[in-house]
């Protein structure tokens, strides 16, 4: 329990996005807020979270209990990744490849925010086909498991 208290105090937060979302009901519009966040510890585990609420700050802390439960551990090499990898999640596609020490993370907005919280410190990233926020930050979390899954199969041989 203890342990599990210190896990969460040093994981960090990031709202990526907040949307007003709207429904038409036989009473009226129904006004609800739907919150994307990431969350990550940089030093090799990130997840993501979106949540719906009547409220913004109770759509951010779903999504964000909801970031938690659904953390993944993404194996680096140094400060990078260890492969390249092309990941394709609806229409978002993304790319990211390993880069030189020093280099930074060279990326666009929410693939950036997913390969900083998982603590990848050197990498080069290109999203393409969507502007969707949502769906490149799964399709970057996507690719950031099957790099995990990579890794996995090559320590079993």
């Amino acid at each position: 329990m203890d342990n599990d208290l210190n896990q969460n105090k040093e994981l960090q937060e990031v709202v990526v996005e907040v949307k007003r979302v709207s429904k038409k009901t036989k009473g009226g519009n129904t006004i609800r807020f739907s919150a994307l966040v990431v969350v990550g510890d940089q030093k090799g585990r990130v997840g993501v979270g979106m949540a719906k609420a009547l409220d913004v700050s109770s759509a951010v802390r779903k999504s964000i209990s909801v970031a938690k439960k659904k953390m993944i551990t993404v194996p680096l090499k140094g400060t990078t990744i260890p492969y390249d990898v092309f990941e394709k999640y609806s229409a978002a596609k993304v790319l990211i490849k390993p880069a030189p020490k020093g280099s930074g993370i060279i990326a666009g907005g929410p693939v950036r925010v997913v390969l900083e919280k998982a603590g990848v410190r050197d990498a080069v990233a290109k999203i393409l086909g969507s502007k969707n926020k949502t769906t490149n930050v799964y399709a970057a979390l996507n690719a950031l498991k099957k790099i995990a899954k990579i890794n996995q199969s090559k320590n079993a041989i």
